[in-house]
């Protein structure tokens, strides 16, 4: 046998060396997205046969279901924005993994379980919409919808397409769950859904801290902040003539500038206040949606999830937020008042929130053309409670149902991830306090809607 001379053992070395480092380094970079966190379907899902354009999905099916996966409820998940990705939804609120958002600067971005998943018992589908949002394409920039009509056009596309890639799908009952601008997706698509029966099992729809009705929304801040001790007497009074403005230029249809005069109110109270963020007022800083960006920016867990590695992906699109400007301050209450009639709707909030919080809920609420309007409002509050613990406030009457969750913002899974999960479930299985409301809670004595 021939000796190995040194020149030889080192080359040796040195290709052993450059073998293992290329083998371990995709290893290292896909350990951000453990195999257990990776999603049971993803990919496109088509929203016109004459484009390329599709909608991004990710689907979880239910960890531990009770029923037959046949039956097993399913929700879908629609984030605000306009233009911000569901993958903060799933990533940072309510899917199986959640970024690690508690760690400190030093420590590096990781994925751990979430105990509070929502698809502990039902399947979860996240949708990246509308087009040109998350991972979603927009061949064109003029085929990003302009308003809800056109938003739930393509949802409608993405979900039967969805349900039509497997026949246990079809018989599921489908919720519509979102939160922020998602209160106006979400009934689009349930408005849809009804005008065009028979492809989609929806049996309800929760819309969590939603923008609904944005002119009696943004006539509230003042009172609210007022009350909430953040402003005096005088802030007040100025915010409410911003607030004027905003809900004048509305009724006028002058929708750019009636953004615009929301924006001047949101962003002066967001001065005179100080805060890190509207969507906590008790938060030290915002949160922490761009760790959900540089997970979703790493080349290999764009290939696992299965999305086009073209994409650069954003936790919100300008150009979309942008493209659905002059839909911002209109109203989709006439929707969930079609929905609330023919469906369930469940609206919670985190009481934490001055953007789309209680106040700003309740305020629309109480201006729903609905028969069922005064029971609901003369239905008791109920204190409700999670394992023995305060969890918040519950009020129900027939199909309505509202839930007020204390110690969350805006994002109520983040905050509250097991009174969340208790929540949903509970609403969907119809059990405790979110099961079918009694009548004789009803009290002839309620207030009427209230004037705005």
């Amino acid at each position: 046998m021939e000796s190995t001379s040194p020149n030889h053992l080192l080359i040796l070395l040195l290709l052993l060396f450059f073998l293992f480092f290329f083998h371990c380094k995709p290893t290292l970079s896909i350990s951000l997205l453990p195999k257990q966190a990776l999603p049971t379907k993803s990919g496109y899902l088509p929203v016109t046969p004459t484009s390329d354009s599709a909608i991004f999905y990710l689907f979880y099916e239910a960890q531990k279901p009770t029923s037959p996966l046949s039956q097993t409820p399913l929700l879908i998940w629609l984030q605000g924005g306009p233009g911000c990705s569901s993958m903060i939804g799933n990533f940072l609120e309510l899917g199986p993994w959640r970024v690690n958002f508690r760690k400190t600067p030093d420590q590096p971005l990781a994925l751990e379980p979430n105990p509070g998943s929502w698809n502990r018992i039902f399947g979860l589908l996240f949708l990246d919409n509308p087009i040109g949002t998350g991972f979603s394409i927009a061949s064109k920039p003029e085929e990003i919808p302009r308003d809800q009509t056109h938003v739930a056009r393509h949802l409608f596309a993405a979900i039967t397409a969805f349900i039509d890639s497997d026949p246990s799908f079809k018989s599921r009952p489908i919720y519509i769950t979102g939160e922020s601008y998602a209160g106006k997706y979400a009934p689009a698509i349930g408005y849809h859904i009804l005008e065009n029966p028979g492809r989609v099992n929806l049996t309800g729809v929760a819309i969590g801290n939603g923008l609904t009705d944005p002119a009696i929304q943004v006539a509230t801040h003042a009172a609210n902040a007022y009350f909430s001790g953040l402003v005096n007497e005088r802030q007040k009074v100025e915010l409410e003539r911003l607030q004027s403005e905003a809900v004048a230029l509305t009724e006028a249809g002058n929708w750019s500038a009636a953004v615009a005069a929301r924006g001047r109110v949101l962003q002066t109270l967001q001065n005179v206040t100080g805060l890190a963020t509207l969507y906590d007022f008790t938060r030290k800083a915002p949160y922490k949606d761009d760790l959900v960006e540089e997970l979703l920016r790493n080349d290999d867990v764009k290939s696992a999830l299965g999305a086009k590695r073209h994409v650069v992906f954003e936790v919100c699109s300008d150009l979309v937020d942008e493209v659905l400007h002059e839909d911002v301050m209109k109203s989709a209450k006439y929707m969930v008042e079609r929905l609330v009639k023919e469906s369930r709707v469940l609206l919670y909030q985190g009481h934490l929130d001055l953007r789309d919080g209680v106040v700003s809920t309740e305020a629309w609420v109480r201006t729903l053309k609905w028969e069922g309007i005064e029971g609901f409002l003369g239905a008791e509050r109920e204190v409700w409670r999670v394992n023995g613990e305060l969890a918040g406030y519950v009020q129900r009457w027939g199909s309505l149902t509202n839930a007020v969750v204390l110690g969350a913002g805006h994002l109520v899974p983040t905050d509250q991830a097991l009174n969340s999960q208790a929540m949903i479930e509970d609403w969907v299985l119809g059990k405790g306090l979110f099961g079918s409301a009694q009548k004789e809670n009803f009290t002839t004595n309620s207030l009427g809607p209230m004037s705005m």
